[in-house]
Formats: structure tokens, C-alpha cells, sequence
């Protein structure tokens, strides 16, 4: 029989440690190609669509898929397979475990392309994907202080508490998007917004900056400025970001694949900072890119693997 996992025991038994080591591994994996991950596919079912996303890791013997949907917000489904018996293996129900990998890949990006040292960390969203980033990045950052802000205040001041009270970080609550992501190391920018939630001005020179949210060119939680002032715009899937149907508002053909840079075959960290962007929820090897403005740049990522 099938291990059956539900929200309440991947909170249970997944702690952050572990789920950022499992997507470094990952991460790497897939760039040296010993992982098969093709980008997600996506069934129209009119008002809404049914998303898989699929992978097979080859040397463990398991592949298996990831079910979605954006019709009525039902549960997630993971299903993984024994390569070599057929055998079903694991069920997970649930959207905790891929709110978990998402903050996982973030804190991989934060590893190894954000200015080194102890991290003051603004957040832009209260929600599941911003706590999940922060909860991530506490297993290979020390964070100094959090601001968090979010378009409903008490969202904001009830998630400043709870990282406080959970994951012993000075935390507070802003009353703007600007407080909060002004002079930080770090912003996670994770909302639905169809609109930029800031304004590239706010973001400091050496700022890395992961994005959770929308980012196509007709809905986007980041400015296009934002990019045009990047030293680098990192995404763990390149192919990912080639076939979505809808151009980004950072240009996927100039971005660096973030296996490249676990793999040390392309430097990301710049003491002039960088910002790192992700596709997120639903949302080729790496270039070099340059850039000549006197502006100092700051780094972007985007994108996950499955």
C-alpha cells in the first residue's frame, strides 16, 4: 500500500532543513540532467484549467506528477511511482507540501546568490507562500529582522506575530509596502496581485529580491523596472519560463539557469546585488548577461521545477 500523506503530516514531518537540501539536490540534478522535469501542461476545462507538472529521477527510481487546478481551488495531488516494480508509492493531498517546496527553492536562491552574512528580510504578502520563504530561508540564513506588509493590516500584524512567536525572529508589521522593502538584504515579494504592489526605486543597490506572484506581461506583481536595473535574473527552470503562453515581464532569454549557479558554472552574487525572480504557483543552458547602466543593479529569480 501507498504511504498517504495529508497537510497535517507534511507540517508534521518536513522541517525546513531537510526540504532545502532536497531541492538543492534538485536543483543540481536537474541542471546535470540525471533529473527529468518537462514544463507543466496544462488541460483547458473552461472558467479554469487542470495543471500537471511530472518528473522522473532516474538514480532513485521514481517518477510521479503533480495535479492542480485554477477552476475551484481543489486539493493538490502528488503521486509518485517505483520505476522499476510500477508500484504506486506515496499519495500527498494537500497544498502544504508545495508551499513548502516553493519556499525551499527560494532559500536555495538566497544561499547561494544573496550578499553573504546575516539578512534583514522585507516581505510584501501575509499569506502561505511568504511564510514558507521566510520559514525556509531560517534554515541557511541568520535573519536578523523581518517587516512584512500586506494589503489587509492585520494579515500583516497576525503574520508578524506568528514568526515571532514560531520561528524566534524579530518581526513587525508595516503599514506600507514601502516600509517594508526599503534598506532590506532580502524581499520576498509574494501576492496575487495583477499590479506592481512597489516601485523599483524602493528596492536598495545589493537588495536580492525573490517573486512568488504573477509576472507575465499583462499581470504583474513586480515592476518591469525592476528587472531593467538587474544584474542577473536567475530561474530553476528554464524551460519553464521558454514555454509559458504568455511573454514574462523579465525577459525569460535573458535569464541564468539557478542549477548553474549551485554547479558554480555561472557567479551570481555581486556585492552591487542582484534580483531573484520565480515563476511561482502556476505561473538551454545560461547566458551570461550584462549590462551598462551606472544604476547599481539589484538580482532577480523565477521559476520552479514541477
Amino acid at each position: 500500500m501507498p504511504v498517504r500523506l495529508f497537510d497535517d503530516d507534511v507540517r508534521a514531518r518536513l522541517d525546513a532543513g531537510t526540504a532545502v537540501r532536497a531541492m538543492r539536490t534538485a536543483i543540481l540534478a536537474h541542471y546535470e540532467g540525471t533529473v527529468r522535469a518537462p514544463p507543466r501542461v496544462r488541460a483547458d476545462l473552461g472558467g479554469g484549467h487542470l495543471g500537471f507538472t511530472a518528473g522522473q529521477l532516474r538514480e532513485q527510481e521514481l517518477f510521479g506528477f503533480r495535479a492542480y487546478d485554477t477552476l475551484v481551488g481543489a486539493e493538490q495531488l502528488v503521486a509518485v511511482w517505483n520505476t522499476r516494480s510500477g508500484e504506486l508509492t506515496a499519495l500527498v493531498h494537500g497544498a502544504e507540501l508545495g508551499a513548502r517546496r516553493t519556499g525551499a527553492i527560494g532559500a536555495v536562491a538566497v544561499e547561494v546568490a544573496a550578499g553573504p552574512g546575516p539578512v534583514r528580510v522585507g516581505i510584501v504578502g501575509a499569506g502561505a507562500q511568504a511564510w514558507t520563504q521566510l520559514w525556509a530561508m531560517l534554515a541557511i540564513r541568520e535573519v536578523e529582522e523581518v517587516v512584512v506588509a500586506a494589503r489587509r493590516p492585520e494579515r500583516a500584524e497576525a503574520f508578524a506575530h506568528r514568526a515571532a512567536d514560531e520561528l524566534g525572529v524579530r518581526t513587525r508589521a508595516a503599514r506600507t509596502a514601502e516600509d517594508a522593502v526599503r534598506d532590506r538584504d532580502v524581499v520576498i515579494v509574494a501576492t496575487n496581485s495583477a499590479v506592481p504592489v512597489l516601485d523599483a526605486a524602493w528596492i536598495a543597490p545589493g537588495t536580492h529580491v525573490n517573486t512568488i506572484g504573477p509576472k507575465t506581461a499583462s499581470r504583474h506583481e513586480v515592476p518591469a523596472a525592476l528587472a531593467q536595473r538587474a544584474s542577473v535574473v536567475i530561474t530553476d527552470s528554464p524551460a519553464q519560463a521558454a514555454s509559458h503562453r504568455e511573454p514574462f515581464v523579465l525577459a525569460a532569454d535573458g535569464m541564468v539557469d539557478l542549477g548553474a549557479v549551485l554547479a558554480r558554472a555561472y557567479r551570481a552574487r555581486s556585492d552591487h546585488g542582484l534580483q531573484f525572480r520565480r515563476s511561482g504557483r502556476d505561473r538551454s543552458r545560461p547566458r551570461r548577461h550584462t549590462r551598462t547602466s551606472s544604476t547599481p543593479p539589484v538580482q532577480c529569480l523565477r521559476d520552479r521545477i514541477g
